[in-house]
């Protein structure tokens, strides 16, 4: 298997670059440094929306230039030659560089433009991002836009690798390498049929869920992390949870508590349509349990001026979002 982190989902929101648009004077060493970054030609072809053999092609044609390997190839792994590395620590400097006078000439003309690559942890790829970016695209048509979505865990170590641009999780983020901003509180709430005996209640103890069969979100999600640290805020463990079940999605969740397998804790933004169709009920936590969306990117990174916009962006919609809950 080729290295490389994998991503839950990729979404490109907006029209396709136009030739020459948005791209290194030098396609190659944007293949390369791709390639370099990910250690994957699957991976870099995905991100670049290029053919894997297209890909190989960009990669020879530089080692043919410098009439050297930059890769080694050994079952089915890449690493980075000695070349390899010398090329890539030139090649980010030249994309920097590039990167910093394309942006230099937008503020003098106006212009903002994409591309932007984003990555959102589940709930809020799901179910807050869309509404978001939709706004974002009406705004800033020219920025083309990428999402990926996987857990707290793949967004925060896509933010560290520089894979995307900007990151959105829940929970807050330790890493004192990435700025972290708070954008807003999300409530996560006891969720069950509406004839189970909790649904009687507008909040319940955590003591009295110990007593049902209970789902859950698999380790590494957000969700997941935040009521660990909420058991244990009120003395009790993850373990004591009579846990049947674990699950990569709230969607996959929802449908087993529907289908009366289980309980579960959810974030109250992924339950509009069960709870306004009567699928679902829920109850607050006694104390009411909330966690923050926070907005985190590199300390050093380079911003674009789309980058820069969709963070004005964003924080404004936070404020809205708050002043409105």
């Amino acid at each position: 298997m080729e290295s490389g982190h994998a991503f839950s989902g990729c979404t490109h929101i907006g029209p396709s670059p136009r030739q020459g648009e948005h791209k290194m004077a030098d396609r190659r060493l944007q293949v390369f440094t791709t390639v370099a970054r990910v250690l994957s030609f699957t991976k870099a072809a995905e991100a670049l929306h290029m053919t894997q053999p297209a890909v190989t092609f960009q990669i020879r044609q530089l080692e043919d230039y410098f009439n050297t390997r930059l890769f080694d190839r050994t079952h089915n792994r890449i690493s980075l030659t000695t070349a390899g590395e010398l090329v890539k620590s030139y090649a980010d400097q030249v994309i920097a560089l590039y990167n910093e006078m394309d942006n230099e000439v937008r503020k003098l003309t106006g212009d903002v433009l994409g591309p932007l690559v984003l990555g959102a942890s589940t709930t809020i790829g799901d179910y807050v991002i869309p509404s978001i970016l939709g706004e974002y695209k009406v705004k800033f048509p020219e920025v083309l836009v990428r999402l990926h979505v996987a857990n707290t865990e793949g967004v925060i170590h896509m933010v560290e690798s520089n894979e995307i641009d900007i990151g959105i999780v829940e929970g807050p983020v330790s890493n004192k390498n990435l700025v972290s901003k708070i954008c807003w509180d999300d409530e996560l709430v006891v969720v069950m049929p509406p004839g189970h005996p909790l649904a009687k209640s507008s909040s319940v103890a955590i003591e009295a869920i110990l007593e049902y069969p209970c789902i859950s979100r698999e380790e590494g999600s957000g969700t997941r992390n935040v009521i660990v640290d909420y058991m244990r805020g009120r003395g009790h463990e993850f373990s004591d949870l009579n846990l049947t079940m674990e699950f990569g999605s709230p969607e996959s969740i929802k449908s087993a508590v529907v289908a009366g397998l289980g309980i579960s804790i959810l974030s109250v933004a992924t339950l509009n349509k069960e709870l306004q169709l009567d699928m679902l009920a829920k109850a607050s936590l006694d104390p009411p349990l909330t966690r923050p969306f926070s907005i985190v990117y590199q300390k050093q990174k380079f911003r674009l001026r789309a980058m820069d916009e969709f963070l004005d962006f964003t924080e404004a919609h936070c404020v809205t979002k708050q002043s409105v809950q």
